[in-house]
């Protein structure tokens, strides 16, 4: 507790939350920004809608094998050299994606910045954990939560605005620079939270072990279940939102914002919330008010389309707002209890539970997606489904732990 205390007295918190706030954006803003220069992309490349959601599928799957390797390397060698190597090879990955000049290039930067792109979200939370402990680090965790959650809002906008004023590949020219902006503002702005002292030798076979030993840990399975599910329901309209703002709504490439907005104002909303109640409310009954919430938004977004044949903004969108708010509630919890269990493997538990996480959304974004974003029925029995089934493994923890 002292050397947390002591380390977390050199890196001023509104810092650092603005820092990792920022580091964690650059995943999503992978995803999102480009989702208005889908037809653009596909007409030049010739690329079919089908194609062009694998330009989401393949950057997860890459984005999920490398998440392994990020957590434990930390462990070994330091955060700091990890964020650094991490924003470079993203930013080398994004050029090549706005060079591009046929569909299989682009698919190949894109699985390069898959790779590369976890090292601001995994590490991130292990650098949470470093410095703080207990309430304190679920008000970091919650304030980094606010400001991750501005990226998908405002990413797909960013896009539109970017592809109005000029041709797509102007796009990942911007993740160029923001990857730049960040290695620059992680250089100058973040020291290593990770004591040379206290860091793991990089072992194959020892990683190996521990990653088998926190898998096979029954409490892990249940909370990252947990996590991973809640999280999917939203998940399934973010990998959707082309068809379902192009298609469903009828909306054209600047009007991303109908869905993002409300959506990411719900997170918002929840991480500020969970700041705010940290060591005041009990982390079991805010978990509970975040499952109840995802609970009654599954209802609502079922009624909904049982009654309108055609859905329209903003009442298509309200039920994911106050899904994404109960998710900003659970989310902090759990993944505060997973880091809690491995105190010295803080970076490899990270890594699995986004591993875990990142394989589920690179299957419903490159295999059930493409099934169910043709209809608004199929997209909200979807995530009730995963809503419910994160809901079930919560309650299983609760018994179990009980």
């Amino acid at each position: 507790m002292e050397a947390e205390r002591s380390r977390s007295q050199v890196v001023p918190m509104r810092r650092l939350a603005l820092l990792l706030g920022g580091l964690a954006m650059f995943g999503p803003f992978s995803i999102d920004t480009i989702f208005p220069a889908f037809p653009a992309i596909g007409a030049e490349l010739g690329a079919d809608k089908l194609a062009m959601q694998q330009t989401i599928s393949i950057y997860l799957v890459a984005y999920a094998l490398m998440s392994v390797v990020h957590g434990p390397l930390s462990d070994a060698i330091g955060r700091r050299k990890v964020i650094l190597g991490g924003l470079a090879v993203f930013a080398i990955a994004s050029a090549g994606c706005a060079l591009a000049t046929d569909f299989g290039t682009l698919l190949a930067f894109r699985t390069l910045q898959g790779l590369s792109a976890g090292v601001g979200l995994i590490v991130g939370r292990a650098v949470i954990r470093d410095v703080l402990h207990g309430d304190d680090a679920q008000r970091l965790m919650s304030q980094v939560s606010m400001i991750f959650g501005i990226a998908p809002a405002i990413a797909p906008i960013i896009g539109g605005w970017l592809l109005g004023w000029s041709h797509w590949p102007m796009i990942f020219w911007f993740l160029v620079a923001w990857a730049l902006a960040l290695l620059a503002a992680t250089w100058w702005g973040l020291p290593e939270t990770h004591p040379a002292a206290e860091r793991l030798v990089p072992e194959p076979s020892r990683l190996l072990r521990d990653y088998w030993g926190i898998f096979a840990n029954p409490r892990f399975q249940r909370l990252a279940a947990a996590g991973t599910f809640n999280f999917g329901a939203l998940f399934l309209y973010i990998a959707s939102a082309p068809a379902f703002v192009l298609d469903l709504l009828r909306l054209d490439e600047k009007s991303f914002a109908w869905f993002f907005v409300p959506m990411i104002g719900g997170m918002m909303l929840g991480a500020w919330t969970s700041g705010r109640i940290a060591g005041k409310v009990a982390g079991v009954s805010q978990v509970r008010a975040g499952f109840a919430c995802c609970g009654v938004a599954m209802v609502a977004n079922l009624g909904y389309y049982a009654l309108v044949a055609e859905p329209s903004v903003p009442w298509a969108v309200m039920p994911m707002a106050l899904n994404s708010f109960g998710i900003a509630l659970v989310f902090p919890i759990l993944t505060l209890a997973i880091l809690d269990m491995y105190p010295r493997q803080r970076g490899s538990a990270s890594s699995l539970q986004a591993f875990t996480g990142l394989v589920i959304n690179a299957l419903i974004a490159g295999v059930l997606s493409p099934m169910v974003s043709g209809s608004g029925i199929a997209l909200a029995i979807g995530a009730a489904l995963f809503a419910f089934a994160a809901w079930a493994f919560w309650r299983w923890e609760l018994h179990a732990s009980g």
